[in-house]
């Protein structure tokens, strides 16, 4: 088993080359590139060079998609125009050589169950369309941290198990809407893998779950080390207010402990 260490992050285009160089030379190996306001990297020629270099580094790529996007809208425009954006984050990050496009799935707009279905259905579109453009990146739906949002542990297992897709397992989100880890659930759930791709953070909650990250504390950064399967590559991005820090303090942490 191998556990990898990165940012969410990689900064600007002209800097990308630069700061993956950095992230190397802190020992870390992995980076989610943040199109959470939009895919940021328009040229193939500036993603082939950013996929090179991070190749010849070792660092494994992933990219965050758009905050805007619900595949459990009421309009079908919104839909549509969610599985748009997506598309949009697989074809760069095909260029880029990414493992996976996390995203947030979408809202429950009432019944569970129904949002299930709808968000499923718009998978295995997205799914057959990446296919059809030859898309290399795996659709990895974040398990979410406010209750009001779709994204349980249950509903992102079944997801993966009922159309292939590949996931992402937020620590940090689990404690927000469920004030308790779940690890021991978490590997039954998800012990089948052979990789899991992991966000955690410190993060501040109320009653209704998430409110905002903030910097990891080192008490929970160990809890999690200690409670990573030991069978399994696991990359864990760090989504902290300071992520880089907090990446090369929890790869120090790793080492430690091994």
């Amino acid at each position: 088993m191998t556990i990898i260490f990165g940012p969410a992050g990689l900064g600007p285009v002209k800097e990308a080359i630069s700061n993956l160089e950095k992230y190397h030379d802190l020992g870390l190996r992995a980076c989610e590139i943040a199109f959470t306001y939009g895919a940021y990297i328009k040229n193939k020629e500036d993603a082939e060079a950013i996929g090179k270099k991070a190749k010849e580094l070792r660092i494994k790529l992933s990219i965050h998609a758009h905050y805007w996007i619900n595949l459990n809208s009421e309009e079908k425009e919104k839909i549509e125009q969610s599985k748009q954006r997506i598309l949009e984050c697989c074809k760069v990050g095909t260029w880029l050589g990414a493992e996976c496009v996390v995203f947030h799935a979408g809202f429950y707009g009432g019944d569970k169950e129904k949002a299930f279905n709808n968000i499923k259905t718009a998978i295995i579109e997205l799914q057959k369309e990446c296919k059809e453009r030859h898309y290399t990146p795996k659709l990895a739906p974040e398990i979410m941290g406010k209750v009001n949002v779709f994204g349980s542990v249950e509903e992102i297992e079944r997801l993966a198990k009922e159309t292939g897709c590949s996931f992402c397992i937020d620590f940090a989100h689990i404690l927000a809407r469920e004030k308790d880890y779940r690890f021991k659930e978490v590997m039954k759930r998800f012990g089948d893998y052979k990789h899991w791709h992991v966000h955690f953070s410190g993060i501040v909650y109320g009653d209704k779950g998430e409110k905002h990250h903030i910097t990891t504390p080192e008490k929970e950064i160990g809890e999690l080390i200690h409670n990573l399967p030991k069978n399994k590559d696991v990359t864990v991005i760090n989504e902290s207010p300071s992520p880089v820090a907090d990446s090369v303090l929890g790869l120090k942490m790793y080492k430690d402990f091994h």
